[in-house]
């Protein structure tokens, strides 16, 4: 084994409380700040222009104070004015100055609440169609993907089951990193940023209702605490993870993963069987890319084929489910198919199959 202790396990876990944020996929827009120091730059154009006119006919103002008007008393008018407060010390009395007021002075007073006004209406109408978008997803997640770990593993798992029709809106991320998490909504996805060993970041996740969970972790040891994790909320998802040592296979399926998959040793021999026969190393990469050229895929036994051996059916064949037992399609047990077992077969990938294979849309009688 080479998982660390409890302690190194509990460090880990510490280190990795992040605050957890669910972030739906949304179109690009301009970053928040830039947006108000764009309309503060706005409003300070606003507020100096009319400065700039109040001054020019200061003639025309009359200031109860001292009865003149100089430049900090036009900025200090044009602030009033545009605020709507008018303390009315500083008032137009020539018709010149009045008609500006009416024509110029207004039109810039409105254009002035437009512009803070509507900020903290937009960043308002945001937070709460924000909120209602999210509360929605909450709602309508059903049977959907769950994927720990964007990483290059991830990343990889994820390509394959989209190319079978998997819908962008029907996939998680969860990831600690939040540079991660922007990466995967930019690419469709919803994305929970936190610590996946913690129930409560899956809980976001709503890892509870998912149909599949795929754990793509950088470690081993933290692999094993999300399938445990994941287990405990949900007894009936299908769990996938991938391990960097073959060693740990074992403890992740006793954590509840259904299938483990060892990424080095499986990347070795596919460069073995390369070495041997390259052909077969490419036929081995067409296989596993899902989408283009041969796939392989999962469907069940129709009631045409019922009775009929392996090598009877349409598509070719290559291992029969039964129960809970994966049979050769020569090995003796197998006899005729029945209607309960599941067929793995190699298929041509043409638009018309590239879908999720429990879905696949399968021949009429």
């Amino acid at each position: 084994m080479k998982l660390p202790g409890h302690d190194a396990i509990a460090r880990q876990a510490d280190e990795h409380l992040v605050t957890h944020k669910v972030k739906l996929p949304r179109k690009l827009v301009e970053h928040p700040f830039r947006q108000v120091g764009k309309r503060l730059s706005w409003a300070l154009v606003v507020l100096v222009a009319t400065a700039l006119i109040v001054w020019a006919d200061s003639d025309g103002y009359n200031d109860n104070s001292d009865g003149s008007v100089d430049l900090l008393d036009a900025f200090y008018y044009a602030t009033v004015t545009l605020s709507t407060t008018g303390y009315g010390d500083i008032t137009p009395v020539s018709d010149a100055a009045r008609l500006t007021n009416i024509f110029v002075i207004t039109p810039l007073r409105v254009l002035f609440l437009i512009i803070l006004v509507g900020t903290t209406l937009e960043a308002l109408t945001e937070r709460t169609r924000e909120e209602w978008r999210l509360n929605r997803w909450r709602s309508t997640l059903r049977d959907h993907t769950v994927v720990v770990g964007f990483g290059t593993k991830g990343r990889s798992a994820l390509r394959t089951v989209c190319a079978t029709g998997l819908r962008k809106e029907q996939v998680v991320v969860v990831d600690p990193s939040g540079k991660v998490i922007e990466a995967a909504t930019a690419d469709g996805f919803a994305g929970v940023m936190g610590d996946a060993t913690r129930s409560e970041v899956l809980k976001r996740a709503e890892v509870h209702k998912a149909r599949q969970i795929i754990i793509a972790t950088q470690r081993d040891d933290t692999a094993v605490l999300v399938a445990l994790t994941a287990r405990q909320l949900n007894k009936s998802a299908k769990i996938v993870a991938a391990v960097r040592e073959e060693e740990n296979a074992p403890l992740l399926k006793q954590s509840g993963a259904d299938a483990v998959i060892t990424s080095a040793s499986a990347a070795g021999r596919l460069l073995g069987l390369s070495v041997l026969s390259p052909a077969a190393g490419m036929v081995m990469e067409d296989l596993i890319s899902q989408g283009s050229g041969l796939d392989i895929v999962e469907r069940p036994v129709i009631r045409a084929e019922v009775g009929k051996g392996p090598r009877e059916v349409d598509d070719l064949v290559v291992s029969v489910l039964r129960g809970h037992r994966v049979l050769g399609y020569d090995d003796p047990a197998v006899g005729g198919l029945e209607l309960t077992d599941r067929l793995i077969t190699i298929v041509r990938a043409t638009p018309g199959n590239q879908v999720a294979p429990d879905a696949r849309p399968l021949p009429r009688d």
